[in-house]
C-alpha cells in the first residue's frame, strides 16, 4: 500500500512540471561549452539550447570582440558564466546593415557606455538598445543569452 501511495505521488509530481520543461545540469553545459570551443568562427561560437516561441536561451563562447548589435523587439538578459569582458551599451550602431527583420549588426558603437563583465554576472539589456561585447587581448567569455520578444 505503502509503496502505491509513493507511486501515485511521484505521478501526481511529474504530471505537475508539464509539457515544455527543460532543464540543464551544470555538467551538461560545461560538456556543451567544451564542444563549442572548437567551433569557433571569427572568434564567436554558440549554440541555442532550446526555442519557446516568444523566448529562447543560447549558450555562448566567446574569444573575440563580437559585432554591434541592435534589437528591435528582443531584450537580452546575459547571465555570465566563465570568463571576463566588457560590454558597451547605448549609443550607436556603426557601419550597421539589417541581417534579419527588426535585427541590425555593425562593426562597433558610439556613443556607449562600458561596463565590466565578470563570471555570475546578471545584465538585462532592454530592447532597441545598441550592445557589444569587447574583448582584450587573451580575454574568453562565457554565457547564456536568454532572448525575449518585447511587447
Amino acid at each position: 500500500m505503502k509503496k502505491t501511495l509513493l507511486l501515485l505521488c511521484a505521478c501526481a509530481l511529474g504530471a505537475a512540471v508539464g509539457a515544455g520543461t527543460d532543464h540543464w545540469t551544470y555538467q551538461q553545459l560545461n560538456e556543451r561549452s567544451k564542444s563549442l570551443a572548437g567551433k569557433l568562427k571569427d572568434g564567436l561560437a554558440s549554440e541555442t539550447l532550446a526555442n519557446w516561441g516568444n523566448h529562447s536561451v543560447m549558450l555562448v563562447h566567446r574569444e573575440a570582440t563580437g559585432q554591434s548589435e541592435f534589437h528591435e523587439n528582443q531584450a537580452d538578459i546575459i547571465v555570465v558564466r566563465s570568463g571576463s569582458a566588457n560590454i558597451i551599451l547605448g549609443g550607436s550602431v556603426q557601419g550597421g546593415k539589417t541581417t534579419a527583420p527588426g535585427e541590425i549588426r555593425g562593426s562597433g558603437i558610439s556613443g556607449g557606455q562600458k561596463q565590466a563583465l565578470h563570471a555570475g554576472d546578471v545584465l538585462h539589456v532592454p530592447p532597441k538598445t545598441p550592445h557589444q561585447v569587447v574583448l582584450g587581448a587573451g580575454e574568453k567569455i562565457e554565457y547564456l543569452a536568454v532572448k525575449i520578444d518585447a511587447r
